[in-house]
């Protein structure tokens, strides 16, 4: 069946592979390292409870298995689940997969795949982010790439081209109709200060002159709205296609922190490689049996009729950013920045142990590992690594009143919780000297200018804007 299979793509599948196992790896280890004070028994939004009031068709999970009518999800069981999905990932990024057989390999993919889709469905508000759907949509892919025993299947990379084409269009799309900085070029202007996690390089792309911004914009409109119909061309403009794409990503991945989102799109796009050794096989593969044949192909009719909603949504009006359709996030539609923040706002987290809280109390600040907060300190490089709580601390600021995992936040707080603490860089009362008060504040933070950094030291400038959250206690 030399019509099904693709030989001279074996380098991309195998840097595919690699790739997409490191980044399954880094997403376990930040599930196994945050998930206790987050969507532990005592975190902030319990997977426990959420799993009570949900039902598996709207959440399917591993999780929701039970035991003498009880839900047997324990912190426990989730630190097992989370490790076993870093071992597996390991193995794969060690090249397991190629040394069984291909139904044992397909099984060994699938692995990761249902673990993390387990963790993603109870993840609630920490886990709503569309590479979180990115990773879960190619991960299914890769379950029915193959191994060393046969070819790459011609169809699957062709699937792997589709998402990667959705992924850029779909983005491109929404900052077309979204904010009108987009169409006139202007929204690099703001972008790299007021993105949610600047990184060490981020202000000084910021302070770059304004022509070089809006040179940036248009090349990404190029990147996003016209090179992704050139993946489905004849080679070699389809390999110059993805090479184009990888060079803009790892220009996102220098101008800030987007997670694994900037890593996985490029690890998708090197299957369109073809590389100019890969005229035959490290070693001849045998034919490609039928029931895999049989079984890519009934999977990839499934994929293909599961995108008629992806495609309604790119050429709808309404265009939705990172929503999936179905629960499995088989198939899903991807978009981001479709409105770009002009002022940077930070919620500053304050305690003090005085019995009064006063204006002139002694209040000392929690540091965060990732968002800003302490103007001395330089934005550090945390992607491909996901500090989830820090994220959700930048959609904080962009609400007009707490949110209800925020006042959770601050019990812990006040509680001297550990789990919670460790998710900070510095807390400033140990966990058995807890503050008697706790408040949030507002303030607009900026880049500061060259001449400011010079003259200060600080590379931010912060102005106090209003209260956010009033001097609070445990009652």
């Amino acid at each position: 069946m030399e019509w099904f299979t693709a030989p001279e793509y074996w380098t991309g599948r195998l840097l595919f592979q690699r790739g997409l196992a490191a980044v399954y790896l880094v997403a376990f280890l930040c599930a196994a390292l945050q998930f206790r004070p987050l969507i532990g028994e005592r975190g902030l939004t319990p997977a426990p409870r959420f799993l009570e009031r949900t039902t598996w068709r709207q959440a399917p999970t591993l999780f929701r298995l039970r035991l003498s009518g009880r839900l047997v999800l324990s912190d426990r069981l989730f630190a097992a689940c989370a490790w076993a999905g870093c071992a597996v990932s390991a193995a794969l990024l060690a090249g397991a997969a190629d040394l069984v057989p291909l139904w044992a390999s397909m099984l060994l993919w699938l692995v990761p795949w249902a673990l993390y889709l387990s963790v993603v469905n109870v993840g609630q508000t920490w886990y709503g982010f569309g590479w979180e759907s990115l990773l879960l949509e190619t991960g299914f892919l890769a379950v029915f790439l193959g191994n060393d025993e046969v070819a790459p299947p011609l169809v699957v990379l062709l699937l792997l081209r589709w998402l990667l084409f959705r992924l850029e269009f779909g983005a491109g799309l929404i900052k077309m109709r979204g904010d009108a900085c987009w169409r006139d070029l202007t929204c690099l202007y703001h972008h790299h200060e007021t993105q949610p996690m600047p990184g060490p390089l981020s202000r000084f792309f910021h302070l770059l002159p304004r022509p070089l911004h809006r040179a940036e914009a248009a090349a990404n409109h190029v990147t996003q709205l016209a090179v992704p119909f050139l993946l489905f061309t004849p080679q070699p403009v389809a390999s110059w296609a993805a090479a184009l794409m990888v060079v803009t990503q790892l220009w996102l991945v220098a101008s800030g922190n987007f997670s694994w989102l900037n890593w996985l799109t490029v690890v998708i796009a090197l299957p369109a490689v073809r590389w100019p050794w890969d005229t035959a096989p490290p070693r001849p593969p045998s034919g490609a049996p039928l029931w895999y044949v049989i079984t890519v192909l009934a999977v990839a009719a499934l994929l293909l009729w599961l995108s008629r909603n992806p495609v309604r949504n790119l050429l709808s009006r309404r265009q939705a950013m990172n929503r999936s359709f179905d629960p499995l996030h088989l198939v899903n539609t991807y978009g981001a920045f479709g409105s770009v923040t002009r002022v940077r706002h930070e919620v500053v987290v304050e305690g003090t142990s005085d019995e009064r809280p006063r204006e002139t109390s002694d209040w000392r600040a929690y540091e965060f590992r990732g968002k800003p907060g302490d103007v001395r300190r330089r934005p550090r490089q945390y992607a491909p690594y996901h500090l989830r709580l820090d994220w959700l601390m930048w959609f904080l600021a962009l609400s007009p009143v707490p949110a209800r995992w925020f006042t959770v936040f601050v019990e812990k707080l006040l509680e001297g919780d550990r789990p919670t603490l460790r998710l900070l860089r510095r807390a400033p009362f140990p966990p058995g000297s807890p503050p008697r008060w706790i408040r949030a504040r507002l303030f607009r933070y900026r880049f500061a200018t060259r001449a400011e950094r010079r003259e200060t030291g600080a590379y931010w400038v912060r102005e106090y804007v209003r209260d956010f959250l009033p001097p609070t206690r445990l009652s």
